[in-house]
């Protein structure tokens, strides 16, 4: 518990290895991507569709681990499409003898998309519509006749109904239901919640166990809701599963703790005996149902700790109630403290701040900017074969600078992977191709590859996209298989330069820093901790945890990406180590909230938000106030002692860096 939110650092050997291991899932979903693909060539191959390739890409963004979401997502799509098509062919009539006039047009509808894109709901895809309404309106200069041009903008149509059809079929027949996802992630968390327990757990099962904390409950709880609207969750199973999320946070926050802490161990023979229900409450999960009616005969503790005593206290009460929902009274929100919480948020289409931020106006111009730039670059060069730098711009833009620069290496790369696994198939394979059924093997193959990579973590799925768009490009040529090197050339040089105009205009112009985002993350957390702090019973605290371990597991991922902004965007060294140090301490303080709410800990979570309104120079405050929180309870005064301790190794990992000290071996 000593160390700090680590850095983001360029993964090594060991590191890709482990971020393309399988995890539960991961090839069912890659499988039926790459099967849309296939199936999209197929369709675009029979039918002559232009920009086969883009439409293929498409799939990627159209699809998740359950049918529902997949289905919907492709139905929002495809609406949104159409109306936009709609508005595009409006634009047509009057421009369409008026290139000037064309282009001011285009640059217009991707500003408003663009900003919808950054401020509103619209985030998922408002990019890819976007890039949908500059290739309608390019069509219009290829072809500036109206018939032609009407063509131009069906083929516009067809490029993204084409894939969202087959995606919508596919993932009715074969994908999984939204409540089949939600059990067996929660018998998978106890599985490894089992392993954890009783020190069994291999290297890959404890990052495993890891990431189950970290990410929460709201994956959990969102298929839960889907599955509702699909019809294959009743009422009666929907609060017992809820409260199952809740109660799987709570086992996996104290079996951390035993895991992590020597005084909280329990007896091996204890532990036994609770791995062993965890594992058979497993198997009940994946058999799509749910454990009721748990019983625990545990051997005595004898002359255990209070810490101990605790643990066991916490896990029995999870698993006894694992599935048993509170009363309607108990599962009153609970409301938050006065001077922590903040006004609820309004949930309409556009985030609150949609008019009031500026950065939501400069991510639409910037992002504009870069593709006219790249659509007049090509159009002045006469160098069609480039334009893939237009599209380029819209499908890899983010928000802040940080971003930018830390997927740059990743589009760059991931590219270049893409462009040699193409061109290989180019000269290796496609000569011996002979009909549309053998491009769609080679389809296949490859965004099964892509694929694995862009649905693991998001320290490697940028890489997999760029693979995909890569290869796509290169081997898909037209309506039957192709083997002009040329082409290939062209589209990734075209990949290239879009990569690289983004990252100059994100960088120079109006660089956006992703420190803003973390003091405002952080503060949420801070509040969100409190109200745990301030939680009546262990349901409402277990409930609430969930989101707060997420929040924690992005924080941690802003810190490290903060490195990657360049110096005159970045912070002050000082302004990263306060916050590393107060997430640490955020860290150090959730077993003990979890496991006794405010009792343990709680005036912590003031002393950090006030050093952080402050400034990092509270080392001896926080210090004077441990023992001021100390109970009479032998537990409670155990957990302040691993506060303490907690925090004093944070402190003193944190000392040399501290403007209050002088060093003569200071390093940044």
């Amino acid at each position: 518990m000593a160390s700090l939110a680590a850095d983001i650092r360029r993964p090594g050997p060991r590191e890709i290895a482990t971020l393309l291991a399988p995890f539960p899932g991961r090839a069912a979903i890659v499988t039926r991507i790459a099967l849309i693909c296939a199936l999209t060539v197929l369709v675009t191959t029979g039918y002559a569709t232009p920009d086969a390739s883009t439409s293929v890409y498409i799939v990627l963004f159209l699809n998740r681990p359950d049918r529902m979401t997949s289905i919907v997502m492709s139905f929002a799509l495809m609406l949104l499409v159409t109306v936009i098509i709609g508005i595009v062919m409006i634009f047509a009539i009057l421009t369409i003898d008026q290139p000037p006039l064309r282009v001011a047009s285009m640059a217009l509808l991707s500003f408003g998309l663009l900003f919808a894109t950054s401020a509103s709901k619209l985030r998922p895809i408002g990019a890819i519509l976007a890039m949908i309404v500059g290739f309608g309106l390019d069509e219009l200069g290829l072809a500036p006749v109206g018939e032609a041009a009407t063509r131009g903008l069906m083929y516009a149509w067809l490029m993204v109904a084409i894939p969202i059809g087959l995606a919508i079929v596919v993932n009715l027949v074969i994908a999984p239901s939204p409540r089949r996802l939600a059990t067996a992630q929660l018998a998978r968390r106890l599985r490894l919640a089992a392993r954890r327990l009783t020190d069994t757990a291999t290297v890959e099962e404890r990052a495993a166990f890891e990431a189950c904390l970290r990410e929460g409950d709201h994956q959990i709880l969102s298929w839960l809701k889907l599955s509702k609207l699909e019809g294959t969750l009743t009422p009666a199973d929907a609060a017992p599963l809820r409260q199952a999320a809740a109660s799987t946070t709570a086992i996996l926050v104290a079996t951390e703790f035993a895991a992590s802490e020597p005084g909280a161990r329990l007896p091996d023979a204890c532990a036994a005996q609770l791995a062993e229900t965890m594992t058979q409450m497993a198997a009940m999960l994946d058999a799509g149902g749910y454990p009721v009616d748990v019983t625990l005969d545990v051997p005595a503790l004898g002359e255990g700790t209070a810490l101990q005593a605790l643990v066991l206290a916490d896990l029995r009460a999870a698993l006894e109630g694992f599935a048993v929902p509170p009363p309607q009274a108990a599962a009153a929100p609970v409301p938050a403290p006065e001077k922590t919480a903040e006004p609820p948020k309004r949930s309409g289409f556009f985030d609150t701040d949609a008019f009031t931020n500026p950065d939501h106006v400069r991510y639409a111009l910037k992002t504009t900017a870069a593709a006219m730039f790249c659509y007049v670059l090509y159009q002045q060069l006469d160098w069609q074969g480039i334009h893939t730098c237009f599209i380029t711009c819209y499908m890899v833009s983010l928000s802040t600078t940080a971003e930018t620069v830390e997927k740059l290496t990743l589009r760059i790369t991931g590219c270049l992977v893409g462009a040699l696994l193409g061109t290989a198939a180019i000269v290796f394979v496609t000569p011996h191709l002979t009909s549309a059924g053998e491009l769609m093997a080679l389809v296949f193959a490859g965004a099964w590859l892509a694929a694995w990579v862009a649905m693991g973590s998001a320290r490697i799925s940028y890489a997999g996209m760029q693979i995909a768009f890569a290869f796509f490009l290169c081997v898909i040529q037209g309506a039957a298989p192709a083997f002009d090197l040329t082409l290939a050339r062209d589209r990734v040089i075209g990949i290239l330069i879009g990569n690289v105009v983004i990252y100059l205009v994100f960088t120079r112009v109006w660089p956006v820093s992703i420190a803003s985002r973390i003091d405002t993350t952080l503060k949420a957390l801070i509040a969100q901790w409190t109200r745990i702090a301030h939680a009546a019973d262990t349901r409402t605290r277990s409930a609430l945890a969930g989101g707060a371990l997420a929040q924690y597991g992005g924080l941690r991922q802003d810190l490290g990406l903060i490195h990657y902004e360049p110096s005159w965007v970045r912070p002050e060294p000082d302004w990263v180590a306060s916050r590393r140090r107060a997430l640490a301490e955020l860290e150090a303080l959730e077993a003990p909230l979890v496991l006794a709410a405010g009792r343990a800990g709680a005036a912590r979570l003031g002393e950090i938000a006030q050093r952080l309104a402050a400034g990092d120079d509270a080392h001896v405050q926080a210090s004077q106030h441990a023992a001021g929180d100390r109970m009479a309870d032998p537990a409670l005064d155990a957990l302040q002692n691993v506060i303490a301790k907690r925090f004093g190794q944070i402190a003193d990992i944190t000392r040399p860096a501290s403007a209050t000290e002088t060093t003569t071996d200071a390093r940044p």
